[in-house]
């Protein structure tokens, strides 16, 4: 039976508010070890914002990070899917839109997890050398 993008996915992913600054979801990327945050408004996802945006949309737009708000600079209406999409579907997505990580939403319109490419290694080849870097976590 195909697994299911809930079976995979990680559950309560690091968000922050659309009104954010941007040197407050640094600060957050930062204790979290992550390089993504998913942006939301009243529970319901809204953009996701990652360190590549905050370079090249932030640092190298020369905006000020503590006056600047995740909703300036974000990815807005990002690519997603349902928890019961099946897993070749999640890969099959991420390969024809070059993404590494899909937010994961709900019939309701709730957020409820994100997949990455991470997690699908870690499914797919959990022997493989990219699966050990990927299930190892930080500071390895």
């Amino acid at each position: 039976m195909a697994r299911r993008v809930r079976e995979v996915m990680t559950k309560n992913p690091v968000t922050v508010e659309k009104t954010t600054s941007l040197a407050e979801a640094a600060r957050v990327m930062r204790d979290a070890d992550i390089g993504d945050v998913l942006v939301v408004d009243a529970g319901r996802l809204r953009g996701i914002l990652t360190d590549r945006d905050l370079v090249v949309r932030a640092v190298a737009g020369n905006r000020d990070p503590s006056d600047t708000t995740v909703q300036d600079v974000c990815t807005t209406d990002p690519v997603t899917v349902g928890p019961d999409d099946g897993v070749d579907e999640a890969i099959a997505l991420m390969r024809r839109r070059a993404l590494r990580r899909l937010p994961v939403v709900a019939g309701d319109g709730g957020l409820v997890g994100v997949v990455t490419l991470g997690d699908l290694v870690v499914e797919q080849d959990p022997g493989s050398a990219l699966a050990a870097i990927a299930a190892a976590g930080p500071d390895s």
